[in-house]
């Protein structure tokens, strides 16, 4: 993966762009922000303005500024939400905001990267920000984004189309800094999923550089459960995510992307995890491992308790290969069954989990649950 010498996007010549990019953020906000819940729409408002105004992490903030902020930015949404997105231009060549791939071929050269997509709900997301890698691997091209100068309130982490991935290192810093504050809130554990990263990392709180190495390391996890992604839809087709437009909004879109991220994950994040990643990697990733994944998969989490209680990371790496093949069957299921007659209340939703029972990948001394 090649190091890029970046250009600022706010030199003169890509002001325009952008703002451009900035008010299409914005209209997406405007339309999407309130699909949160209020504590999570707060914590979101609550970084974002830090990213505005480009705070460090370690300053506490204002609260009253931040209330006032607040009320201003939704104010200026009000005044967006019934606004169409805008073109880009550049140069004399117009762009559909949608066109990530044509808008890269004109920025790439200039150390400058342009994500376009859709998050859960059928969110439009967007970003631009420096270009500091790049990277093309059996035919697919990897970017990894620093500085961002223009985003959205959501701001995942990294995301995919097509045979294209970014990874956004300033939204992974926020990531790993929003899950320590979270987890020194909780009392500080340190025998859970985190307190191994944070030990395993040699994490000090007040050394940034020990921040970083986490940071870099989740980088390469990120593009490692990207690729998984672009593989996962080389064998599931574009019909995927037509399916989920269809669903979006809906507890159905939450299991069809939870049931497509562990098949991406076993089939490149937890091989490459299990190979030669930082032990502080692995930890991690159970560290991020809830919601709707830990209820469709939990033999995962048994299986990585039982190493941390002494047995092999053998016991891990033999669930990858059947795991494999019964989310690429489920994934396939959804495709070819009607969405209303998917097993994804609390009652039916165990029908859809993985069963070994019978199977030798059991955890040493117990046996693998059923879901």
């Amino acid at each position: 993966m090649s190091d890029l010498n970046t250009t600022p996007a706010s030199a003169p010549q890509w002001r325009d762009l952008r703002e451009t990019v900035q008010r299409n953020c914005d209209i997406a906000d405007a339309r999407y922000a309130g699909n949160d819940t209020l504590c999570t729409y707060l914590l979101k408002m609550r970084e974002f303005y830090r990213w505005e105004r480009g705070l460090p992490y370690s300053m506490a903030l204002d609260r009253r500024e931040v209330g006032d902020w607040v009320v201003a930015r939704e104010q200026h949404w009000e005044g967006l939400e019934a606004q169409d997105l805008d073109a880009l231009t550049l140069g004399e060549r117009r762009f559909d905001p949608f066109d990530h791939e044509a808008v890269n071929q004109h920025l790439s050269p200039h150390g400058l990267v342009y994500g376009a997509g859709y998050g859960r709900g059928a969110r439009p997301l967007f970003f631009l920000g420096s270009l500091i890698k790049l990277e093309d691997y059996e035919g697919y091209r990897i970017y990894v984004v620093g500085q961002e100068m223009a985003r959205d309130l959501s701001s995942p982490p990294a995301m995919s189309r097509g045979e294209r991935i970014f990874v956004r290192r300033e939204s992974i810093r926020r990531m790993v800094f929003e899950m320590i504050e979270a987890w020194q809130m909780r009392g500080a554990p340190a025998e859970d999923s985190l307190g191994r990263a944070l030990r395993a990392y040699g994490h000090d709180p007040g050394n940034d550089e020990s921040l970083e190495r986490m940071v870099d390391a989740e980088v390469e996890s990120a593009v490692w459960h990207e690729v998984g992604e672009v593989l996962a839809g080389r064998l599931l087709g574009p019909e995927w995510q037509e399916r989920v437009m269809t669903v979006a909004g809906s507890r159905a879109e939450r299991v069809m992307r939870a049931v497509r991220d562990h098949l991406a994950d076993c089939l490149a994040t937890l091989p490459a995890l299990l190979d030669d990643a930082p032990e502080g990697a692995l930890h991690f990733y159970f560290a991020n491992l809830g919601g709707m994944r830990a209820l469709l998969f939990p033999q995962l989490r048994e299986a990585y308790e039982g190493w941390v209680k002494g047995g092999t990371l053998e016991e891990l790496k033999r669930l990858i290969a059947p795991a494999r093949e019964h989310w690429l069957t489920v994934a396939e299921r959804l495709l070819r069954e009607p969405p209303e007659t998917w097993p994804v209340s609390d009652e039916a939703l165990p029908s859809l989990c993985p069963d070994f029972s019978g199977r030798r990948y059991s955890v040493p001394g117990q046996a693998l649950s059923r879901c």
